[in-house]
C-alpha cells in the first residue's frame, strides 16, 4: 500500500491534477480505461517541459491496468478521485469501485457534474457503506497543474481524510499567499452546485466583457491597439480580474497566417458545455430571477445561429451607427456600466445559492465561497474580497445590492450605466447582459410592480385567484370578471 490517492481519467485535467499532487509530495496511483494512455503518461514523465515536473515526481506516480490493482495500492482509508466525463460513465465506475473498497473508503468526483447527480450518488454510496465527495475544480488546465479553486461537498465524514491533499494542491491567496482556495462547502451536491454557480457567473462576466468590447468597437470604432490600452487601464482599477487581463492580452495577438489581429479572424459563434444552462434551468425551478446569466446563455445560442443572422442582416434594418458624444467620457461610462452589471451578476448568483441552500438544507458560508474563487479559477478578481467583507458584516445578507459598499458603487455608476444602455439601444447594438442587469436592478428596487395586473389577467381567464394588499397574504380571492364587467356596462 504505497499511494496516498488514486486518480481515474487521464485527459489533460486529470494528468495535470496528478502532476500537481505528485509535485507536492503525494504518491498517486493512476488508471485510465485505455491502458495505452496510462502507459504513455507514466512513461513520458521524464519528457515533460521544465517546471512541470518537480524533483522526485516521476517516482511518486504509479500506473495500473486494472481497478483491482489500483485500489490495492492505496493507503487506508482509500481515496479514489474520478476525472471522467460527467454522466453514465461516472455511475459505471462507482458501481465497479464499490465492491473493491472497504467501509468508509472515499470516492471523489472532480468532474463538471450536475449537482442533482451528486445528491443522488452521495446517498447511494453512503447506502453501500462508503463515503462520497463531489467537488468542483476550476481553473482549466493551468489551474489543475499550478493550483485550482476546489469546492468540495458530499459526505462530511470524508472531508478530514481528503482535506490535506485538496488544500495543499489548491491555489493560495492572502497577504502571505497561504490561504487555500479550498474549503468544505456543504453536504451532498453543495460543492458541485457552487461550481455550477461559479460557471454561471463566468458566463455572465464573459458576456458583459464582450458587450463592452462590442460597444467600444462599433460605436466608437476603437482599434485593437486602443482596446488593449482601455482594458489595460481597466485592469488596474476595480475591474482587475483574470478575465479582464486575458481580454487585454487577446488584443495584442497577431494571426501568423494573415498578419492581422487574431481576434478579428475568429468566427463569431460561441460554444458552451452546459453549466450555465443548468444554472438557468434550476433558477426557474427555484423561482429566482437569475436573468443576466440566463441571458448570457441565450446570447451564446443566438451567436450559434450564424447563417440565419447573416441572412437576416441582408433584409432587417436598424438605426445608423453614429456616435457624436464625448468619446473619453463614454469609454468611462462603459467601464462603470460593466462594473455595475457585474455587481448584479454576482448578486443574482448569491440569491440563487441562498435559495438552493434553503431548498436542500445546506448551510453555506457565502463569504468563504467568495474566497474559494479568489485564486486559481476563471472568475478570480480583487472584487471578490468585497463580497467576502459584505457577508462577514452581515452573514444573513439577502442580496449583495443591499450592502453599503455595493449600494454606494451602484449609485455612483448609475448615470453612466443608463447612458450606455440607452446609447446602445439608440444605436441598435445588442446588449442583453447590460440591459438585463439594469432591468433586474430597477425591478428589485421597486416596492410595487405591475404583477397586480398580471394576476388579474390570470384570474380572469383561469380563475387562478389573487391576493389583496389590504388582506392577510394567506387569503386568496377570485372575481367573476365578466359578470362584474357586464354590471358596470
Amino acid at each position: 500500500m504505497q499511494n496516498d490517492i488514486a486518480l481515474i481519467g487521464l485527459a489533460v485535467m486529470g494528468q495535470n491534477l496528478v502532476l500537481n499532487m505528485a509535485n507536492h509530495g503525494f504518491s498517486v496511483g493512476v488508471y485510465n480505461r485505455t491502458t495505452a494512455t496510462t502507459d504513455d503518461f507514466v512513461g513520458g514523465l521524464g519528457d515533460q517541459p521544465e517546471g512541470v515536473v518537480a524533483d522526485g515526481t516521476p517516482d511518486r506516480i504509479n500506473g495500473y491496468h486494472s481497478l483491482e490493482e489500483l485500489v490495492g495500492s492505496l493507503k487506508s482509508p482509500r481515496k479514489v478521485m474520478l476525472m471522467v466525463k460527467a454522466g453514465p460513465a461516472v455511475d459505471k465506475i462507482i458501481e465497479d469501485l464499490i465492491p473493491l473498497l472497504d467501509e468508509d473508503d472515499i470516492i471523489i468526483d472532480g468532474g463538471n457534474t450536475l449537482f442533482g447527480d451528486t445528491n443522488r450518488r452521495t446517498k447511494e454510496v453512503a447506502d453501500a457503506g462508503r463515503l462520497f465527495i463531489g467537488t468542483g475544480v476550476s481553473g482549466g488546465e493551468e489551474g489543475a497543474l499550478k493550483g485550482p479553486s476546489i469546492m468540495p461537498g458530499g459526505s462530511p465524514e470524508a472531508w478530514p481524510h481528503v482535506k490535506e491533499i485538496l488544500q495543499t494542491i489548491s491555489a493560495k491567496v492572502g497577504p502571505n499567499g497561504d490561504i487555500p482556495c479550498c474549503e468544505w462547502v456543504g453536504e451532498a451536491g453543495a460543492g458541485h452546485y457552487v461550481k455550477m454557480v461559479h460557471n454561471g457567473i463566468e458566463y455572465g462576466d464573459m458576456q458583459l466583457i464582450c458587450e463592452a468590447y462590442f460597444i467600444l468597437k462599433q460605436a466608437l470604432g476603437l482599434s485593437n491597439d486602443e482596446l488593449y490600452r482601455v482594458f489595460k487601464e481597466w485592469n488596474e482599477g476595480e475591474l482587475e480580474s483574470y478575465l479582464i487581463e486575458i481580454t487585454r492580452d487577446i488584443f495584442t495577438v497577431k494571426d501568423p497566417e494573415t498578419g492581422e489581429h487574431l481576434v478579428d479572424q475568429i468566427l463569431d459563434t460561441a460554444r458552451q458545455k452546459g453549466t450555465g444552462k443548468w444554472m438557468g434551468q434550476h433558477a426557474l425551478d427555484l423561482g429566482v430571477p437569475t436573468t443576466l446569466i440566463t441571458e448570457a446563455v441565450y446570447a451564446r445560442c443566438l451567436s450559434a445561429q450564424k447563417d440565419a443572422r447573416v441572412r437576416a442582416a441582408e433584409v432587417l434594418s436598424g438605426p445608423e451607427l453614429s456616435f457624436d458624444g464625448d468619446r473619453q467620457q463614454f469609454i468611462d461610462d462603459v467601464r462603470q456600466a460593466l462594473y455595475a452589471s457585474k455587481l448584479c451578476s454576482y448578486a443574482q448568483g448569491y440569491v440563487q445559492l441562498n435559495a438552493a441552500a434553503e431548498e436542500f438544507g445546506w448551510k453555506l458560508n457565502n463569504g468563504e465561497i467568495a474566497m474559494l474563487w479568489r485564486g486559481g479559477c476563471i472568475i478570480r478578481s480583487t472584487f471578490l474580497e468585497d463580497i467576502k467583507n459584505a457577508f462577514e458584516k452581515n452573514p444573513e445578507l439577502e442580496n449583495l445590492l443591499l450592502d453599503d459598499f455595493f449600494r454606494s458603487a451602484i449609485d455612483k455608476a448609475q448615470p453612466s450605466w443608463r447612458r450606455v444602455v440607452s446609447t446602445a439601444v439608440n444605436l441598435g447594438l445588442p446588449i442583453p447582459g447590460f440591459s438585463a442587469a439594469l432591468s433586474y436592478y430597477d425591478g428589485y428596487r421597486q416596492a410595487r410592480l405591475p404583477a397586480n395586473l398580471l394576476q388579474a389577467q390570470r384570474d380572469y381567464f383561469g380563475a387562478h385567484t389573487y391576493q389583496r394588499i389590504d388582506k392577510p397574504r394567506e387569503e386568496t380571492f377570485h372575481t367573476d370578471w365578466i359578470r362584474q364587467r357586464n354590471l358596470e356596462d
